[in-house]
């Protein structure tokens, strides 16, 4: 069994016995980004309590299973066109930036390419720049993808406060990878049942690009999604038998390479943990 870290999962959508499930297959941490939970939430005080959700109670339910917790923190994209509560919540956000186990800014990005959606965007990553965070990027989905990832680069590049370091721009795909890790960003593969990438489809992208600032992840959440899709990962790298060492890098290393750089990360690897009493 191989240890791993999920860069990108929703656990506040999954059932406690998916902890459990995770912790069995090798998963010793998990980040979750603030994202959108199937509805608009209308006020302010509701995203607050979605924050302190996040970063009190969740953090808690994952160490039953002696699993890390780490949290972004943002009003997703598909909530950003009430322009008005987004910057309600993004200037709440600085009270919880100090807290155990927030990593950041994110997920966020653009949805259907608004220019309110770009709006919301450039302030939060006002926010992140001024308050040095690192920044988690959503990337949209099937046909707005590619127009959206290149608006989404050309507003990154053009601050020159952004640390392309420090940022994970998510959900790429082979048509989106390459510009992302050409500009220094890193990049993450989202493994999904239905849209985003295979496990296969990953692999061969690891083929191509090499397994420098490339992560995956399950984006585990309510919808159509499988929370072990890293494992899956992890076997289909064997079967095209790749080493151990390349896959501990993709999925233990770099994430806590990028993680790092975040003054809240604060992690015990699994082989440095104290015994369970017996």
């Amino acid at each position: 069994m191989s240890s791993y870290i999920d860069p990108h999962i929703h656990m506040i959508s999954r059932v406690t016995d998916d902890y459990e499930t995770l912790a069995r297959m090798g998963c010793v941490a998990v980040s979750e980004p603030a994202f959108w939970a199937g509805f608009d939430r209308g006020s302010v005080d509701g995203f607050r309590d979605y924050f302190r959700h996040l970063t009190e109670f969740e953090p808690k339910r994952a160490g039953w299973s002696g699993i890390q917790h780490f949290a972004w923190l943002c009003i997703n994209a598909k909530e950003a066109e009430n322009v008005s509560l987004s910057r309600e919540v993004i200037a709440m956000i600085p009270e919880f930036l100090g807290k155990p186990g927030v990593l950041g800014i994110g997920e966020i990005g653009l949805n259907k390419n608004t220019r309110n959606e770009s709006i919301v965007f450039l302030e939060h990553l006002d926010l992140a720049a001024k308050t040095d965070e690192l920044i988690l990027i959503h990337t949209p989905h099937l046909e707005d993808k590619y127009k959206g990832t290149r608006m989404i680069l050309d507003m990154l590049c053009d601050d020159r406060r952004i640390d392309h370091h420090k940022v994970l721009v998510d959900h790429v795909e082979e048509h989106t990878v390459r510009a992302v890790l050409e500009r220094g960003f890193w990049a993450g593969m989202t493994l999904y049942p239905v849209t985003k990438c295979t496990p296969e489809r990953a692999v061969d992208i690891i083929e191509m690009y090499g397994p420098e600032r490339l992560m995956v992840n399950s984006a585990g959440d309510w919808g159509p999604s499988k929370p072990t899709a890293v494992p899956d990962f992890i076997m289909a790298m064997r079967k095209r038998g790749h080493k151990e060492s390349t896959i501990r890098r993709i999925v233990y290393e770099n994430p806590i390479e990028f993680f790092s750089q975040s003054r809240n990360w604060v992690f015990t690897p699994w082989e440095e943990s104290e015994p369970a009493a017996t």
